[in-house]
């Protein structure tokens, strides 16, 4: 099974600045403390012999931190933004920002807490 995983609220609480703007820029400090739940779901879905897609719209900067968060707490993916194919698949999947994944977890689909 392919699960992508989004990475802002569900894996790791995404900080705001203090000023209260929006700002997606990549800044270190926009990652808080990890939602250990998704997290451990995740290291057992890996352990079942699943595969786990990171799915974020972070990029550069943002996303080599939230890699690092991801590493931090001993979670490795098969693929960040792109997608993956099964062995058995004949159909040719782009990568795009719309990955194909059979489960996609999300802050805005799953209750992160």
């Amino acid at each position: 099974m392919i699960i992508a995983v989004d990475f802002d609220d569900t894996l790791f609480r995404y900080v705001p600045p203090k000023d209260g703007s929006i700002d997606y820029s990549g800044r270190p400090d926009s990652i808080g403390e990890p939602i250990h739940k998704w997290i451990n779901w995740c290291h057992d879905k890996k352990l079942e012999g699943h595969q786990l897609i990171l799915w974020t719209c972070r990029e550069g900067a943002a996303l080599e931190h939230a890699v690092a968060a991801c590493r931090s707490v001993g979670l490795e993916f098969d693929a960040i933004n792109e997608n993956l194919r099964r062995p058995d698949e004949s159909l040719y999947w782009p990568d795009c920002r719309k990955v194909k994944a059979d489960i996609y977890l999300d802050d805005k689909a799953a209750e992160a807490r």
